[in-house]
């Protein structure tokens, strides 16, 4: 029988409540090497807590994540390439939260792999070969494989002299008083080999990570450390960490985006505590679990899952981050995916599933295959490779770009409608002028034989049922968007950097 391990999370969440080519980098030293930068896809900011691009259109991303959680931890080894990139381009997904593990990128200390990374920088290639962005997340769940989960490096693990026990993720969290010292031994910045700082080491990790990304505008940018689990500490300590994570990556890299993540108690409703950063290009990214299971307890659910959503947008206001839901789901629970998928819809804000692939994953769902899309990744995502129905919840149409500020969004699954509305100012207080386009993604899934639309305030400018429908501001303040399913027609697939089509 299956057992869903995001709801055993959340019971031990509830207790704290109550090897390729090495290249040797010393911690304060900076690589100095850039990828190639991709032509279809431009390079994001952000205005408050939206997403925007260069041109200040506020832009909003649906996708899907992909962490290889076992060694030698690179998607591409176990088959994630081409097929899947064309297979989420082709739904209209245009974004991949992308695993890096710590352990892959420093196997020793002060010694960095470079051919991990360059297998990373080929996914990222590939993703963005057909016009989706990449976030890449140092992923780890349970600290790392000496205790059942993966991340950190053995080298980096200081128990403070207790053996190192596997515990089913994620009763380590609560059982393990060895993985509990570690976390402790991290966020206090003990010294470790060479009497360097754990988080020291740590900061230029990724600052060997960044300087092969920086200029590459099909990167997002970093998630810095997924769900940190503050063992015995407070979030005032997990901020020591990004107060040097921050600074390394900008010595690097000044352009890209960089993600916070809370205490994972922020994911199934505690307001975060971090404080303010100072650095302009910041994030907030955020996961949304129920506390319980969501299969039998809908009601407790559904009225709890909101609480991360209200949270962020407060942290947001507070600090004018930007914001992203970088995990929900990791079930085959439909209507839970689809109700926390509709709360960030809401709000406009972007969201990634968990995920592409169950990929034998050691700390997910039991059996893993639940979690995934596809059964095999190296496959198209078609026939009975895919789970159709969760496709259809996860393949919405979505506004991609717009010439303004999101004012309201919807989908109805049962009647296949989209509303949408938006005002012609954006969010830093630009007024589009009339001709300023906006672009919706409209995923052939949803309407196979075609869509009509409805438009106020804007003409349509795009072929009947394109793949992307974009649409040019008159001379009015605001925009509204109805399209429902026709008859007779059929909706093409989104072109490869079609979701530039305004550009």
């Amino acid at each position: 029988m299956a057992v869903v391990l995001r709801a055993r999370f959340a019971v031990a969440v509830a207790a704290l409540a109550m090897a390729g080519c090495l290249v040797t980098v010393p911690p304060a030293q900076a690589a100095s090497s850039a990828s190639d930068p991709d032509q279809t896809l431009v390079s994001l900011g952000h205005a408050g807590r939206f997403l925007t691009d260069p041109a200040g259109q506020v832009v909003i991303l649906h996708g899907l994540n992909m962490v290889s959680k076992v060694a030698p931890y690179e998607p591409a080894a176990v088959g994630f390439g081409i097929q899947a990139a064309r297979s989420l381009a082709a739904n209209g997904f245009d974004v991949v939260r992308l695993g890096v593990i710590y352990a892959g990128v420093e196997p020793e200390p002060g010694v960095f792999s470079a051919s991990y990374i360059a297998s990373i920088r080929q996914t990222v290639g590939i993703l963005a070969s057909q016009g989706v962005y990449s976030l890449l997340d140092f992923h780890q769940d349970q600290m790392s494989t000496g205790f059942g989960g993966e991340g950190f490096p053995a080298w980096s693990v200081d128990t403070s002299g207790l053996p190192i026990t596997k515990f089913p993720f994620p009763t380590g969290y609560t059982s393990s008083t060895a993985l509990n010292n570690a976390f402790d031994n991290f966020w206090a910045d003990k010294p470790g080999p060479g009497g360097v700082g754990l988080q020291e080491r740590y900061a230029a990790a990724w600052r060997f990570v960044a300087a092969r990304f920086a200029g590459n505008p099909s990167v997002l940018g970093y998630d810095l450390f997924n769900e940190p689990w503050p063992g015995h500490t407070t979030e005032k300590q997990i901020a020591t960490l990004y107060a040097k994570v921050i600074p390394a990556i900008r010595s690097v890299d000044r352009e890209h985006l960089i993600f916070y993540e809370p205490s994972v108690l922020f994911d199934f409703g505690q307001p975060t505590t971090l404080p303010k950063f100072s650095d302009k290009l910041l994030g907030m990214s955020f996961h949304d679990y129920c506390l319980l299971n969501a299969a039998t307890n809908v009601a407790s659910c559904t009225k709890t899952e909101h609480m991360p959503v209200a949270n962020a947008l407060a942290r947001s206001a507070a600090t004018g981050d930007a914001l992203i839901e970088t995990e929900f789901g990791a079930s085959g629970n439909l209507a839970d995916i689809a109700r926390v998928e509709g709360l960030a819809d809401a709000h406009a804000i972007s969201w990634i599933e968990w995920t592409y692939c169950g990929c034998d994953d050691p700390t997910g769902t039991v059996p893993a295959s639940i979690e995934g899309l596809v059964t095999d990744q190296s496959e198209p995502a078609t026939g009975s490779n895919v789970d159709a129905a969760k496709l259809a919840v996860l393949a919405e149409p979505y506004p991609r770009a717009t010439s303004g500020t999101p004012l309201a969004y919807s989908f109805d699954e049962a009647t296949r409608t989209m509303t949408y509305e938006y005002s012609v100012t954006s969010p830093s207080k630009k007024r589009f002028g009339a001709g300023s386009c906006t672009a919706i993604l409209v995923p052939e899934v949803q309407y196979p034989d075609g869509y009509a639309v409805e438009v106020r305030g804007a003409r349509v400018t795009s072929p009947p049922g394109a793949g992307v429908l974009t649409i040019d501001q008159l001379r009015s303040s605001t925009v509204t968007v109805e399209i429902q399913p026709a008859q007779g027609g059929q909706t093409s697939l989104p072109r490869s950097g079609a979701i530039a089509a305004c550009r």
